[in-house]
């Protein structure tokens, strides 16, 4: 008798995470996966209790690495500049990590896992509200030291500094490495941090 399949998750988070690079979160089925990783659909359940468990896996998984990757720009720029440099580089950060990772970041951009899956195991869904958390967290900072406010409509406009103007012009563009997207998100960011939020 055979010995049975080793089989390891982070194999399989990868093969999920290709599928969803190459053709969206649709694609991302346990089916696809399976037949992608050459494993039985009732292996992958067997790490994975779901659907959207796998989703949310591979998100979180790909925000813990952007993250890192953000972090370690906007605490270079915060060495070296001044406040509009630290929004400027949490802002290109995105494009940043395009060129290392690729279109792996639309994964993150593509659509938030979480907010309407039932049933995530406690710790995971404790991951994604951490991701969440850490991220308006930053947005606060940055708005307190740009404008000397984190009201709402402070952390609001700096999320569209972020967050927004970034993955609208290089994610949903599919334009991850293009300059002149890059050219715009800085400008059009300096020009955001100099008019600052409404009164």
């Amino acid at each position: 008798m055979g010995r049975p399949q080793e089989i390891d998750p982070s194999d399989l988070l990868e093969h999920a995470r290709q599928l969803w690079i190459e053709q969206g979160r649709q694609a991302v089925t346990t089916r696809a996966v399976s037949a992608r990783a050459g494993v039985s659909s009732g292996s992958l359940y067997s790490y994975f209790g779901s659907r959207d468990e796998l989703i949310a896996k591979v998100w979180a998984s790909e925000a813990t690495a952007f993250r890192a990757f953000q972090a370690e720009q906007v605490a270079s720029a915060r060495r070296a500049g001044d406040s509009t440099d630290v929004v400027l580089a949490a802002a290109l950060a995105t494009g940043d990590y395009a060129a290392v990772r690729g279109a792996a970041v639309r994964v993150l951009f593509a659509s938030r896992p979480g907010d309407g899956a039932a049933d995530l195991p406690t710790p995971l869904a404790a991951e994604l509200a951490r991701h969440r958390t850490e991220t308006d967290a930053l947005l606060a900072v940055l708005a307190f030291e740009s404008w000397g406010r984190h009201d709402a409509d402070a952390v609001a406009l700096m999320r569209m500094c972020v967050v927004d103007v970034p993955a609208r012009l290089l994610v949903a563009g599919g334009r991850e490495h293009h300059l002149l997207a890059r050219h715009a998100i800085e400008h059009a960011v300096r020009g955001i941090l100099a008019a600052g939020p409404p009164d």
